[in-house]
């Protein structure tokens, strides 16, 4: 049942997510925004769906916040694969968007996929306008500095420490890292919903670091 589920959520979306894209100028620009948001496990996208079904927020309503959280990881990834970070020449078996483009296009890319996130999450299919600006504010918090690139910031450190994280700093880097944007995909649907996160939260982090653990075992 979850692999056919998941299937049906990747078909969706990806849908999604290249229509959005497709409303860009067209140039190399959308053509790097389009690559880079192809393929992927969509597992974000999937937990905002049905955390929105908990809620009893349908599919067509909540696509725009699950597109938007597969946009601003698409982001991530494009950023991470630049020479500056972590210098991947592959992504999913393709060529990075630097390699594929040049690391301009790539940065452009990344920063057009982040905005077009919010600019989903603005979407008034989502609700309410309290609810949307809701979304946004736990998008911001989940991605930035507190976040997903506070996670990143730590990761490169840690290369270059004179010592090895302690069990207790590793979490604490992947719970930025991964964790903070699988929390919010999670909690999306109490958002949406205008409920109490809170019986959600405990369950969204440990699902962020129990993910993070198992893709470092598969890479």
């Amino acid at each position: 049942m979850f692999p056919e589920r998941l299937a049906e959520v990747q078909e969706q979306v990806e849908a999604a997510l290249q229509a959005a894209i497709a409303t860009c100028p067209a140039g190399p620009l959308r053509d790097a925004m389009a690559y880079a948001a192809r393929g992927g496990k969509r597992l974000r996208a999937f937990l905002v769906l049905e955390s929105a079904a908990l809620y009893g927020i349908g599919a067509e309503q909540a696509m725009p916040a699950a597109a938007a959280v597969e946009a601003l990881h698409a982001y991530s990834l494009v950023h991470d694969d630049l020479p500056c970070m972590d210098d991947d020449d592959l992504r999913r078996g393709q060529p990075t968007v630097h390699v594929k483009w040049d690391e301009a296009t790539a940065v452009l890319a990344g920063d057009a996929l982040q905005t077009l996130a919010f600019e989903l999450c603005a979407a008034p299919t989502l609700g309410a306008a309290e609810r949307r600006i809701a979304l946004v504010a736990a998008l911001a918090q989940a991605s930035g500095a507190a976040g997903m690139v506070y996670g990143q910031a730590l990761d490169i450190a840690a290369e270059t420490a004179a010592e090895p994280l302690t069990l207790a700093e590793i979490t604490r880097l992947q719970a930025g890292k991964t964790g903070a944007l699988i929390s919010f995909a999670a909690e999306a649907g109490a958002i949406l919903a205008g409920a109490d996160r809170a019986p959600l939260a405990r369950y969204a982090a440990a699902l962020g670091l129990a993910f993070q653990i198992a893709d470092d075992i598969l890479d």
